[in-house]
């Protein structure tokens, strides 16, 4: 079974890439007994509801791939030698986390080996990331130029990480070094133009997918997008608000539709 779900353009077919790689709940039937089943029913870390929030995106001709396993299985957005994304002591569950968010463990007995994390390295994380270059590639191959667009969202809380709340929306660029100024520019301007709190590269700057795939120079874009959980989910961050995520919908309808265009001047 693939450890993806691949969602195809409604409509023809725009130079973006809409990864959301921690989306996932599925876990895989051989790991599923290694797992607290409590914990495993419900993983907390999930970006719930990412995907459907972006739902509209294939009608804009946007092509989409979402993670199918929990990011418990493996995170698809750390780097794979676990080398730490940050270094300013903050804690962040690593490539294979024993524990969830709030330091809880998520394992009933033994935790996963170095030949165990390299076996989910090949089976659940490296066809993720073989599957995001073959989709740039098709579609910088018919536009010359394309853009991935990495989609996240953190609890409004996370004292492991921040002790204060988080922004509204992070517009992650790599200090500005995974897309051009002239994209990073626009989505800035754009998110920046409703009601919502924007920073730029911080708290997050990108995690190992923007890092990975954000190649300028190459004609090959990316821009990870971290937003508060609030902002489309109810006040008690676990269910989807209709009304809410229509306000973001709108923001994030305007602000790919000006990247696309951007991307298909000439």
């Amino acid at each position: 079974m693939k450890p993806y779900h691949i969602i195809k353009p409604a409509t023809g077919r725009v130079p973006i890439v809409l990864s959301v790689p921690h989306c996932g709940t599925e876990f895989p039937q051989e790991l599923q007994g290694d797992y607290i089943p409590d914990m495993m029913a419900a993983p907390d870390d999930t970006d719930w509801f990412v995907d459907e929030l972006y739902s509209f995106a294939t009608e804009m001709g946007i092509t989409m791939i979402t993670a199918r396993y929990s990011r418990w299985v493996i995170d698809l957005n750390r780097d794979p030698q676990s080398k730490a994304l940050y270094n300013d002591g903050r804690i962040i569950t690593g490539l294979c986390t024993t524990t969830d968010f709030h330091g809880n463990d998520i394992y009933q007995k033994e935790t996963p080996d170095g030949k165990e994390i390299s076996r989910r390295l090949e089976n659940y994380y490296q066809p993720y990331y073989n599957k995001v270059q073959e989709l740039l590639d098709d579609l910088k191959a018919e536009f010359g130029r394309v853009l991935l667009w990495d989609a996240h969202s953190i609890r409004q809380y996370v004292p492991t990480i921040r002790k204060e709340r988080f922004p509204d929306m992070i517009l992650g660029s790599v200090d500005e070094s995974s897309a051009s100024r002239e994209l990073i520019g626009l989505a800035l301007e754009e998110l920046g133009s409703g009601s919502f709190e924007l920073k730029h590269n911080t708290p997050f700057k990108g995690g190992q997918i923007t890092r990975t795939f954000g190649r300028p120079y190459e004609n090959q874009h990316a821009l990870q997008l971290e937003m508060n959980k609030v902002l489309y989910m109810d006040d008690q961050e676990t269910a989807f608000d209709t009304q809410r995520a229509n306000e973001v919908r709108a923001l994030l309808k305007a602000t790919l539709s000006r990247l696309s265009a951007m991307l298909l001047q000439s």
